[in-house]
């Protein structure tokens, strides 16, 4: 039976990006109940960890995983996604923005999963695929997709902000808006034509 080397999962960046995961759907209640003061602190919160986690991974080789690769950016997606869907229901948000953000974040959610699948050794079962801590492939966001990150990220901040102090309707929110669709198709593509957004693991017999 083919292998490939088993890794720590239960590091210090992980803990803070399953923290951010396990944040999400208390922030989306808090903006269902429009208590956009609170969601504005985590939200700046969540970020903070965002970055503490990063710079933890890059500093500590111990603390750097496979599964960080994975884990990091679908908790992105998660809370991204969470914010734009909640901030749409409450009305802040247009239909249009927050379904290309949606559509795009599935289609990499699934692309993420299919890889796992593709690069896991046989014998290919279910709970070889779901034991995280087989390290068989690592991502690489595109540039275009960490800038597309950042202001899709700026985008919920400032309408959570613009919710809170009543500036909604102000020309810089409706520009980010223009400004995040922009980025988040041109992420997409970039995850298209970029051969390298994702490696394989060499695996061990």
């Amino acid at each position: 039976m083919e292998e490939v080397h088993r890794e720590n999962i239960w590091t210090i960046p992980n803990m803070l990006t399953v923290l951010r995961i396990a944040m999400s759907p208390y922030l989306g209640y808090l903006i269902c109940q429009t208590n956009y003061e609170l969601a504005l602190g985590l939200v700046i919160f969540a970020g903070f960890t965002d970055f503490l986690d990063g710079i933890i991974a890059r500093s500590f080789k111990n603390q750097a995983s496979k599964l960080g690769s994975f884990l990091d950016p679908m908790a992105d997606k998660i809370l991204i996604a969470t914010l734009f869907l909640t901030l749409t229901i409450t009305g802040n948000i247009p239909v249009p923005l927050t379904a290309l953000i949606v559509a795009r974040d599935t289609l990499l959610v699934g692309a993420g999963f299919y890889i796992r699948y593709q690069s896991l050794p046989p014998p290919k079962t279910l709970s070889r695929y779901l034991d995280v801590s087989h390290a068989t492939a690592e991502l690489a966001p595109t540039r275009l997709s960490k800038i597309n990150t950042t202001i899709q990220l700026c985008t919920v901040f400032s309408t959570l902000a613009a919710a809170s102090f009543g500036y909604l309707e102000h020309p810089v929110i409706h520009g980010l808006f223009w400004l995040t669709a922009g980025t988040t198709i041109a992420s997409a593509i970039s995850y298209i034509i970029s051969k390298d957004t994702y490696k394989i693991l060499k695996r061990k017999k």
